[in-house]
C-alpha cells in the first residue's frame, strides 16, 4: 500500500521552487526531497512527475507517494499497548524492563520487536522509525513514524514524571552538563560534558519522596536521573545513580504525556499515558491522573 501525500499550493507560494515549497513551507528534510526525487512517481505535480527545481503556480496539486518498505527487525509476539494509530504514526505506551532497541540479552524482545511483529499481524509494512527512545525501565509513550516524511518533519514535546527522594516544593530549573563517566560505557556524571536544561515542577508529596513533573530542553542520556541526583534527590528505585530499591525495583520515570507536531501531516495533538500501576502499588499517596495533568499545556516543540 502506498501512502499519498497531496497538497494545494496556496498563493503565497505562487513561483516558487517546489523543494522550496517543501523544504520551508512544509518542513520536510532534504534527505526526504532527495529520496522522492528518485522514486518512480514519487514526486508529482498536477498528476505529473516532476523536479524539485520546477516552479509551482498557486492551485497546483503536489503530491509525495511513500511505498511500503520491509520491516527492518525481527518480529516477536508479546502484547503492545497501543495509544494511537493513523496511516502516519503508531504510538505506544511502553511498559517496564524492555527496551526500545534490541541490545545485549535483549535480541528479540524488545519494543521494536514487538511493533515489527504488529505491523506483520496486522498486514503492515513499514520500517520501524520511533522518534524518540525511552531507557529500558522508563515507562511511557513511545512515537513511531509509518514513513520517512512522518520521521523527518515531525517534532514530539514530552513532559516526563517522576518520583524522587526527598522532599520538594514549587519548581525549578538544573542547568548543568552531563558527560559519560570515566570509565564507564553507561553512566553520567553531573556537571561536565554536554550542555543539559532541565525544568522541574513539585506536584504532589508524601513518604519523604516528591511527585515531580518534568520538561526537557535538551535530550541527553540519562538526563533527568542525572541531574536529580546531581541535585542530591535521585529518584526512586534508580539505584544506577543513588536511589534506594525499598519501594521500587527500577527508576520511578514515566513518559506520560507528548504533544506531537508535523504541519505537514496536520498533526497537532497531545496524547497521554497514566502512570503505572507499579508506581501506584509504591506510592499510594500520589493523585490521580486528572488532578495530575491539571497542570500547564504542554508548548509546541521547537
Amino acid at each position: 500500500m502506498t501512502r499519498l501525500l497531496e497538497y494545494l499550493v496556496p498563493g503565497e507560494w505562487d513561483g516558487a521552487a517546489v523543494k522550496e515549497y517543501l523544504r520551508r513551507g512544509l518542513g520536510f528534510s532534504a534527505r526526504v526531497l532527495t529520496q522522492q526525487k528518485f522514486l518512480e512517481g514519487g514526486l508529482l505535480r498536477n498528476g505529473a512527475p516532476c523536479r524539485a527545481v520546477d516552479r509551482l503556480a498557486a492551485g497546483d496539486r503536489l503530491a509525495l507517494a511513500f511505498r511500503d518498505e520491509p520491516v527492518d527487525y525481527p518480529p516477536a509476539a508479546g502484547e503492545l499497548a497501543v495509544v494511537y494509530e493513523d496511516g502516519d504514526y503508531l504510538i505506544v505506551n511502553k511498559p517496564p524492563a524492555m527496551p526500545v532497541h534490541p541490545s545485549p540479552g535483549h535480541d528479540t524482545d524488545s519494543l521494536l520487536n514487538r511493533v515489527a511483529y504488529y505491523y506483520e499481524k496486522t498486514g503492515q509494512a513499514h520500517r520501524v522509525r520511533p522518534l524518540y527512545r525511552l531507557d529500558k525501565d522508563t515507562t511511557g509513550l513511545v512515537v513511531l513514524a509509518k514513513h520517512r516524511a512522518a520521521a523527518s518533519c515531525s517534532r514530539a514535546g514530552k513532559r516526563y514524571y517522576a518520583v524522587c527522594q526527598g522532599e520538594l516544593a514549587g519548581s525549578g530549573t538544573i542547568d548543568a552538563p552531563i558527560g559519560l563517566g570515566e570509565g564507564s560505557k553507561i553512566v553520567r556524571e553531573y556537571g561536565h560534558g554536554q550542555p543539559a536544561v532541565t525544568h522541574w515542577r513539585a506536584l504532589a508529596r508524601g513518604g519523604g519522596h516528591t511527585l515531580l513533573s518534568l520538561g526537557l530542553e535538551t535530550g541527553r542520556t540519562h538526563q533527568i536521573r542525572c541531574h536529580l541526583a546531581g541535585v542530591g534527590h535521585p529518584l526512586a528505585g534508580d539505584d544506577l545513580y543513588g536511589g534506594s530499591l525499598a519501594l521500587l525495583p527500577r527508576q520511578a520515570l514515566h513518559c506520560g504525556r507528548v504533544l506531537l507536531c508535523c504541519p505537514a501531516l496536520a498533526m497537532e495533538r497531545e496524547f497521554q499515558a497514566d502512570l503505572p500501576q507499579d508506581l501506584r502499588r509504591a506510592f499510594p499517596w500520589l493523585p490521580d491522573w486528572e488532578d495530575i495533568t491539571k497542570e500547564e499545556n504542554l508548548c509546541p516543540p521547537a
